[in-house]
């Protein structure tokens, strides 16, 4: 994994931050600035490392694109989230884009323990994991059989995933800052 060339930081940076106060705003993310992404990170790619890069802006978008789709389909992402991802792993490429994943999730993770927790909702959350998990051990979608783990349920709490995705990308820039070699 080596870390992006200035050109490559700048656009993940950009990217990211405009989906984060786009998605608190209006609580979606657009395709415009989605696909928009893609298409910068592909040619920037393709421009600083040639066919290589182009290889490594598809298989970013194609891993980013897999992960993120399932979760889609499972219920518990948004197809905002899944393009923005998409267009984070094309710029990124697709090793980067799993240290992204990480700090991405890690980010959720922390950011949704403490808003059920403020909301008062940590054992009903705890219910909803064991019930996800025994849909999943049963080969079924969870929203099958329980339609408000579906992340479109009003009953669900809500967290814009795109500040999320904004804050991992934005650890992953800071500590390769910090630690990329010179």
């Amino acid at each position: 994994m080596t870390f992006p060339p200035p050109a490559i930081r700048i656009l993940l940076a950009l990217l990211v931050v405009i989906a984060a106060a786009v998605d608190i705003r209006q609580r979606r993310i657009p395709n415009w600035l989605t696909l928009s992404g893609v298409v910068l990170a592909i040619a920037l790619n393709t421009f600083l490392y040639e066919l290589d890069g182009l290889w490594l802006a598809c298989k970013g978008l194609g891993l980013a694109f897999a992960v993120y789709f399932a979760l889609y389909l499972l219920r518990g992402m948004g197809a905002g989230d899944v393009k923005l991802m998409a267009a984070v792993g094309a710029t990124a490429g697709p090793l980067n884009w799993l240290g992204i994943l990480v700090l991405t999730s890690v980010a959720g993770a922390l950011a949704g323990l403490a808003l059920v927790a403020i909301k008062g909702r940590m054992r009903s959350t705890f219910r909803n994991l064991y019930l996800i998990l025994m849909s999943l051990r049963r080969g079924r979608a969870p929203y099958q059989d329980h339609p408000e783990i579906d992340v479109g349920s009003a009953e669900g709490v809500r967290l814009p995933h795109a500040v999320m995705i904004a804050l991992g990308t934005l650890g992953f820039l800071a500590a390769g800052a910090i630690w990329a070699p010179r």
